[in-house]
């Protein structure tokens, strides 16, 4: 579906139905969202309350339309409504929305995801990245008799209480390390250390080594805006991990199958113990998955004594929607094609920030990127920290007047799918000249 030109010119759109859906909202539910970053507070403004979504286009309640790099916060790499997947889903839902009992589906997605993720084995399915962190972290436990687990700055795992320790994305925006609720002894194991410091690892386990059950770790840093590893980083981690009998767990809810077939793992060439899987694994709809060695799944219940379960869990549609997903990028140029269009909007808004002489960085791995005010690079949950954010809200707003929809916080990354045309993401990089022009006011 492609936007015509004229569309990405800086409008004066009609947004009085979304403002007053959102009132609507804020009066039965907690900011008037269901997950924090929506809520606009990083940027200010009325979030858009969306109606629809077609190929790389939104459209919200007022009939406006947005080139999309949010896709739904990664899980949308076919695009919105592909007509794979919503035929995959209609006919699963034909046949039943959930048993509660095992389906052919569940196994032939477990299939698909131990043939391409070089260190699973075997595999559980959950209904959220969190549930898959917070499983994995239990097991690892499980399997080595340590409570310790080693964090990194700036890196979410999800919301539950032991993880919500210097976290990324929405504790990032709000300048929240933790959170209210979250008792000072559940985060007591929780060792936090800064992102891309191989040698803080070090020295922890070198003191702790015998209470430490695993290393969790964005192995891209999704949550803090797209920052990549430092070279030999994570094959340091692997390394101290093996000689501690320490398990690393990369969390790849938002990498997996989005930076390669098999993940930031097969990409750089070092496998885990054990891995978190979400959004494309579910093609969109709630579903997520840890897996890993055989000897340490084994000591899931029911075949071993740790426990996790899930009614939902596996659910048919999402399943469906998962398999129809994964099939889609099996295709020999799905990749290929996600690389070029991802390189060719980095590039663009490089030249685009530096003809308007603001500072930025731009980082990119395959089709995940970030957009830093910054004039020195991100390593780290300190450097993004130091980015101008009131830059990076005029310009997301000069964006969205012109028809971009971009993730509403600096601190997340920006999507690219295999729906977005060559032209729509020229008309981008158009609109990015002038919204770079906006944003150099904020210094």
């Amino acid at each position: 579906m492609a936007v015509q030109t004229d569309k990405r010119e800086k409008t004066q759109m009609v947004t009085t139905k979304s403002t007053a859906a959102f009132k609507a909202a804020c009066r039965v539910m907690p900011g008037g969202v269901s997950s924090p970053v929506r809520a606009f507070r990083a940027v200010g403004g009325t979030p858009r309350v969306i109606a629809k979504g077609k190929g790389a286009v939104l459209t919200d309640v007022d009939g406006n339309s947005y080139i999309d790099y949010v896709g739904s916060w990664g899980p949308l790499i076919l695009g919105h409504a592909d007509e794979r997947v919503v035929a995959a889903i209609d006919k699963a839902a034909a046949k039943g929305c959930s048993f509660g009992a095992p389906t052919e589906a569940e196994t032939q997605l477990a299939e698909l995801i131990v043939a391409r993720v070089p260190s699973i084995e075997m595999v559980r399915f959950v209904n959220s990245g969190t549930e898959a962190a917070m499983s994995a972290l239990r097991l690892a436990r499980g399997h080595t008799g340590r409570n310790k687990i080693i964090k990194f700055e700036g890196c979410y795992h999800g919301h539950s209480d032991a993880l919500l320790v210097q976290a990324g994305s929405g504790a990032m925006t709000f300048g929240a390390p933790s959170s209210p609720g979250v008792p000072a002894g559940t985060t007591a194991d929780t060792l936090v250390l800064p992102y891309n410091d191989l040698d803080a690892v070090e020295a922890v386990l070198k003191t702790h080594a015998a209470q430490v059950a695993a290393v969790l770790i964005e192995p891209i840093a999704g949550n803090m805006g797209c920052v990549p590893p430092n070279t030999g980083y994570l094959e340091g981690l692997r390394r101290l991990c093996t000689e501690n009998e320490v398990v690393l767990v990369f969390d790849e809810v938002m990498t997996g199958f989005r930076v390669s077939p098999g993940g930031a793992q097969e990409l750089y060439g070092v496998q885990p113990d054990l891995t978190c899987l979400g959004k494309i694994v579910g093609g969109g709809l709630p579903l997520a998955a840890y897996g890993g060695r055989r000897e340490i799944m084994e000591k899931v219940s029911p075949l071993g004594d740790v426990y996790q379960a899930g009614t939902l869990s596996g659910n048919p549609l999402a399943t469906a929607a998962g398999i129809a997903t994964l099939q889609a990028l099996a295709e020999d140029d799905a990749y290929e094609a996600l690389e070029a269009a991802a390189a060719k909007l980095a590039e663009g808004l490089r030249a685009a920030a530096e003809a308007a002489k603001v500072p930025t960085y731009h980082p990119r791995v395959g089709s995940m990127m970030g957009t830093f005010f910054s004039s020195a690079p991100v390593t780290d949950h300190a450097t993004a920290g130091r980015c101008n954010t009131r830059a990076y809200a005029a310009f997301f707003h000069a964006m969205l007047d012109r028809g971009v929809y971009l993730a509403p916080s600096q601190f997340e990354c920006l999507f690219v799918s295999l729906a977005h045309t060559d032209e729509q993401i020229e008309e981008t990089i158009a609109a990015s000249a002038e919204a770079f022009a906006a944003a150099a006011a904020c210094r």
